[in-house]
């Protein structure tokens, strides 16, 4: 490369180093440390024991599991649902730019708007939910954010309207890049729109497909502004995500060392979520060669 290139990109380089590289190199030293934020430097040398701790905390393995519990009910409706209305939207004769603008606007809004519509949603007694429970018969509905056993559900209801938009953009784009010809021809010898829709659609949109379950595990993972700002964690730690957790150790504990540990582990879990997903989809294009 030349120096003019080195310099365009300089400027890139310098902030993702230090607000993306560093960032994530300091987390690593710290959570071998008894950093906090109440005194300066790293602190004390701690070795793996704020890993120790972490791992041996009944609160640490519910917050995970409650992540997991999220990316569960989120993960299968955010691709099948996405898929499914850009199918949809992608049949559209005329006025496709409509269906691209109501699915993506909810996107594109702060996480704090979302919650305080959603939250009067789900407001017992005058939100909207409550008022459609009422027309079913359902006379004393539970309050969803207010029950336990089905708060992260209503989490997870108001995640699906808030992010589907980007996964159905990005099926949208992937629908536009397989030609036309291709159902014409199929259409001329007798295949049905669901003939169509298994032998061209899903095989040609694998990558997509594979690259939005990704994105959309790890975003669910991450999963943070919805349960602080609707349930706070609550009712009791129903809703306590693992996020929720490192920030309440970083901040109200003020131990940054055993929230890095956290976050360290949390960094694992998505790693590896990743790996074995990407070795099953190899495993499967490979069985896939073999068969052609």
């Amino acid at each position: 490369m030349t120096r003019a290139a080195w310099l365009f990109i300089a400027p890139f380089g310098i902030f993702y180093i230090l607000f993306m590289i560093w960032p994530v190199i300091y987390m690593i030293i710290t959570s071998f440390f008894n950093t906090s934020l109440v005194r300066k430097g790293f602190g004390s040398f701690a070795g793996v024991a704020n890993y120790h701790e972490m791992l041996t905390r009944p609160d640490f393995w519910s917050a995970l599991w409650h992540t997991i519990q999220f990316t569960i009910y989120t993960t299968p409706p955010l691709v099948i649902l996405a898929f499914v209305f850009a199918v949809l939207a992608n049949r559209v004769q005329h006025g496709q730019w409509f269906f691209r603008l109501a699915f993506f606007v909810p996107f594109i809004l702060p996480s704090a708007a979302i919650a305080l519509i959603w939250t009067f949603i789900f407001t017992p007694s005058t939100g909207l939910w409550n008022s459609f429970q009422a027309l079913l018969g359902d006379q004393n509905p539970l309050p969803v954010l207010g029950t336990p056993s089905i708060a992260m559900v209503g989490i997870a209801i108001t995640t699906l309207w808030w992010t589907i938009g980007f996964n159905f953009v990005l099926y949208l784009a992937g629908l536009q890049d397989i030609p036309r010809e291709l159902y014409e021809a199929a259409a001329v010898d007798g295949a049905t729109q669901w003939q169509q829709i298994r032998a061209i659609t899903i095989p040609l949109l694998s990558r997509t497909t594979t690259l939005v379950l990704l994105l959309q595990i790890i975003a669910s993972m991450k999963i943070f502004d919805q349960v602080y700002l609707m349930t706070g964690g609550g009712p009791g730690i129903s809703t306590q995500v693992l996020l929720g957790l490192i920030t309440g150790t970083a901040f109200t504990d003020n131990r940054i060392g055993a929230a890095s540990a956290a976050s360290v582990l949390l960094f694992i879990v998505i790693v590896i979520i990743t790996v074995a997903r990407q070795v099953i989809t190899m495993v499967q294009e490979r069985r896939a060669a073999r068969n052609d």
